[in-house]
């Protein structure tokens, strides 16, 4: 029986979470040397997954990380039209309801595309509450 083409195969499905979790470290580090501390990586609600917590002062940024194979305006258009803001914004509510110590905090979205043999690409603000 022929594999079906709308899901990719295991090893291909593997290879794409490797790199994903690359990139999310990449960012992760990259947000650091910009001054942020680390709140949460994955963090996980009944909603979604946010990738990436961070802050700095008292303002909490929340990071969609981008992997992308090509670079270029077309790979940057590419990631930021993949981001699901509904589910994002859903779950960052989520996210302040379970950590109270941040409800005086300034929340912002952004989102972060990784390219090969390019620096990452900050989208700071990407889009808004």
């Amino acid at each position: 029986m022929r594999r079906s083409s709308a899901k990719p195969a295991p090893e291909r499905r593997q290879r794409a979470e490797r790199a994903g979790r690359r990139a999310e470290t990449l960012a992760l580090w990259y947000l650091r040397l910009k001054g942020y501390r680390i709140e949460a990586r994955r963090y996980r609600t009944p909603i979604g997954e946010l990738d990436i917590v961070a802050r700095r002062g008292r303002l909490i940024a929340v990071v969609e990380v981008k992997h992308r194979t090509r670079g270029g305006a077309l790979g940057l258009a590419d990631a930021l039209d993949a981001v699901n803001t509904r589910r994002i914004m859903a779950a960052t509510e989520w996210f302040r309801a379970a950590h109270p110590r941040f409800q005086d905090c300034d929340f912002r979205f952004d989102v972060i595309a990784i390219t090969p043999g390019r620096w990452p690409h900050h989208m700071v603000n990407a889009f808004w509450s």
